[in-house]
């Protein structure tokens, strides 16, 4: 009895010590949500705090940071609930393992936490209803499934890297070496855990290009359809014009010239010189050498581009990025409807800007990661009801059924 007790005494204390540790992580994840003000990315936020606070180890920042993604990845649901709650019914719901925190603080979630998320969500009604993650279920394009959209938050998307043609072999030799379980999906994306460090076995941008699985199909229609970008003359060897008008860093530019087999003269633009410093450093990489490039708001009057005849005009337009937010749940919480407006407008301005500089029988290739109407359809209409365009294809690449993004794609011809 004795010992029993002395053994009680020195186990007492470490449960105490174990108990604070877990509602320190809590206070902690609180503090951070709370200060918050969704004016960059959180993983950037986030990283900020852990610098100016080097009290904390790898073990703690991974648990604090995984309490705060839990909490976004809910969205609005459960709006009413205290902040600490929220996280730990994210906790629950958005992972497959037992945990220690959940063990100490809620011990019957931690229980039914290797359940199907299905089973997860019945388990706690009413009290949860998945479909209150998102709140702009009115403004979503024809097709998207509300129910199966919103339970695509609460896991983090794969990541997709793109095996470049010209170094296939090496890169799959590679691959079958590396320590990585991944999915081969056709000929060239592999999808892989979220968590993998493919620098460490690739080169980037020369062997492969990450890039999520839908971004991957949304020149498809080129490769289904290459006539599509014809000249028509006789001259095979005539270069292809190419004008990827809000290129970011360059990733769709990259891909064009894996899948077109003409050599193309690419122009490429976007507002912000950064992201256009980056696409130098990829197109260094990724062995584009021959391109021009400007930095400018291509929506103001005085705009011109020098260059009037285009073949093709590749738009992946400024959005809401609601497609990819499951990525960036974060988003999603600081979000105003009134946006989508605000969006629909831009990118209404932005194609017809571009349009006067696509020849005639030229193409158009509009693209979003939106999943809202607005932004995809509704600019599709436009473009093709006041810009004198044939609507050629059109499709929703949804993602939520992949662990992928969702994408919206367009394809016109310039009549």
């Amino acid at each position: 009895m004795l010992f029993y007790l002395s053994r009680l005494a020195f186990i007492q204390p470490f449960i105490l010590v174990s108990m604070s540790r877990f509602h320190s992580y809590i206070n902690t994840a609180t503090k951070l949500i709370e200060t918050y003000k969704g004016d960059k990315p959180f993983a950037v936020y986030i990283k900020q705090f852990f610098s100016e606070n080097k009290k904390y180890g790898a073990k703690d920042r991974r648990q604090i940071s995984s309490l705060c993604y839990n909490y976004f990845r809910i969205g609005f649901s459960e709006a009413g609930i205290p902040l600490n709650e929220k996280m730990l019914m994210g906790t629950f719901l958005c992972n497959q393992e037992p945990c220690d925190l959940l063990e100490k603080l809620a011990p019957e979630w931690n229980a039914k936490i290797s359940l199907p998320l299905d089973i997860k969500i019945d388990s706690i009604k009413p009290a949860f209803s998945v479909t209150d993650i998102f709140p702009f279920a009115a403004e979503l394009s024809d097709g998207i499934s509300l129910v199966e959209f919103c339970k695509s938050f609460l896991a983090q998307p794969a990541l997709f890297i793109r095996v470049r043609p010209q170094v296939s072999n090496a890169v799959f030799r590679k691959l079958e070496k590396s320590i990585f379980v991944y999915q081969l999906i056709g000929e060239d994306c592999i999808q892989l855990a979220n968590s993998d460090k493919v620098e460490e076995y690739f080169i980037l941008d020369k062997e492969v290009v990450v890039q999520d699985y839908n971004s991957q199909k949304v020149l498809d229609y080129l490769k289904e359809h290459p006539q599509a970008v014809d000249s028509g003359d006789s001259n095979s060897k005539l270069n292809l014009s190419v004008w990827d008008c809000c290129a970011a860093s360059g990733g769709k530019s990259i891909l064009l010239h894996d899948i077109v087999n003409r050599k193309i003269d690419l122009t490429v633009s976007d507002i912000r010189a950064d992201i256009i410093l980056n696409l130098h450093r990829r197109f260094k990489k990724a062995g584009i050498k021959e391109y021009k490039y400007f930095i400018a708001d291509i929506t103001i009057p005085e705009f011109k581009p020098g260059e009037l005849n285009f073949d093709l005009v590749i738009c992946d337009a400024p959005c809401s990025g609601s497609g990819t937010w499951s990525r960036t749940p974060e988003q999603l919480c600081f979000f105003k409807k009134e946006s989508i407006d605000e969006y629909n407008h831009l990118q209404k301005k932005i194609v017809s800007k571009v349009i006067p500089y696509l020849r005639k029988g030229g193409v158009l290739i509009y693209i979003t990661c939106s999943v809202f109407k607005k932004e995809n359809e509704m600019v599709s209409d436009f473009i093709s009801e006041d810009l004198n365009c044939k609507l050629l294809h059109q499709q929703l690449l949804k993602g939520y059924d992949k662990k992928a993004d969702n994408m919206f794609v367009a394809v016109f011809e310039k009549l």
